[in-house]
C-alpha cells in the first residue's frame, strides 16, 4: 500500500449533522422546508450540487453566489465550536503514519470549510489534501484521487480510499484505487476490491493492504 486517502464528512468527521442543521436554517432563509430525505440526495456531492438543488426545491430566486455565500458562512462558524471524529478514524489514521504510510484528505468540500474542520482535527496528519477548489470535477469523478495520487508521485491501484457515500466509492473505484466504504446516510453494497463496514474501528492497516493487489513481475 503506498497511501491511504481519507473522506471527510461522514468518514473521518461527524459533519452531516452540521451540514443537514445549515441546510436547514438556510432552506428557512429561503422559505422553503428542509427535510433529512433531502439530504440524502447531495451525500458526497459538491457545493454547486447542493446550491443547485436548494434553489430548485425552495422555488427561491435568490442568486446561487448568494445561497453559497450562506452555506460557507454558516458550515465555518459551527465547525469553529470544534466537531467529533467518526468512531475509529484518528486511531487508524495515526495507525497508517506509525507505519510510514502516506496519508491525504481529499473531499469534495470547499478548502475554507474543509480548514475549519483540520482546525480541530489538525492539519499535521496529512501528507497531502484535496478540496473541490483544487479540482475541476469533484466525485464521483476519480480526479479528486487521482490529483492525491499524482502529488504523492504514487499509482492509484497501490492505494486505498476510505469513503461513507456511494459517490466517494464511485470516485474511488474509477480512479483505480481499492476501497473501504463506510455507509452513513445511504447504503453501499460489497464489491470487488471493496471492504463494507460499519465502522472504521473495524479497519486496520492490515486490512486495507489485503485489499491492495500484490506486486507482480521482476
Amino acid at each position: 500500500m503506498d497511501a491511504a486517502f481519507f473522506d471527510m464528512d461522514g468518514l473521518l468527521v461527524d459533519t452531516e449533522k452540521v451540514w443537514l442543521k445549515i441546510e436547514i436554517e438556510v432552506m428557512s432563509r429561503l422559505g422553503g422546508i428542509w427535510t433529512p430525505e433531502h439530504q440524502t440526495h447531495l451525500v458526497g456531492g459538491s457545493m454547486e450540487r447542493t446550491v443547485d438543488y436548494m434553489l430548485a426545491v425552495s422555488g427561491s430566486s435568490v442568486a446561487p453566489e448568494t445561497l453559497r455565500e450562506w452555506m460557507i458562512e454558516g458550515m465555518v462558524s459551527q465547525l469553529a465550536g470544534g466537531v467529533q471524529a467518526m468512531p475509529g478514524a484518528l486511531e487508524l489514521l495515526e495507525s497508517l503514519r506509525a507505519e510510514g504510510v502516506p496519508v491525504g484528505l481529499v473531499t469534495s468540500s470547499l478548502k475554507e470549510i474543509a480548514e475549519a474542520v483540520l482546525v480541530s482535527v489538525g492539519r499535521d496528519r496529512f501528507d497531502v489534501i484535496v478540496t473541490a477548489d483544487d479540482v475541476t470535477r469533484t466525485k464521483p469523478d476519480p480526479e479528486p484521487y487521482l490529483t492525491a495520487a499524482r502529488l504523492l508521485d504514487v499509482e492509484p491501484v497501490r492505494c486505498v480510499v476510505l469513503e461513507d457515500s456511494p459517490n466517494g466509492v464511485a470516485a474511488g473505484t474509477a480512479a483505480g484505487c481499492a476501497v473501504v466504504a463506510v455507509p452513513s446516510l445511504l447504503p453501499i453494497p460489497p464489491a470487488p476490491g471493496r471492504l463494507v463496514v460499519s465502522s472504521l474501528t473495524e479497519v486496520t492497516p492490515d486490512h486495507l493492504r489485503a485489499l491492495v493487489p500484490p506486486i507482480t513481475g521482476p
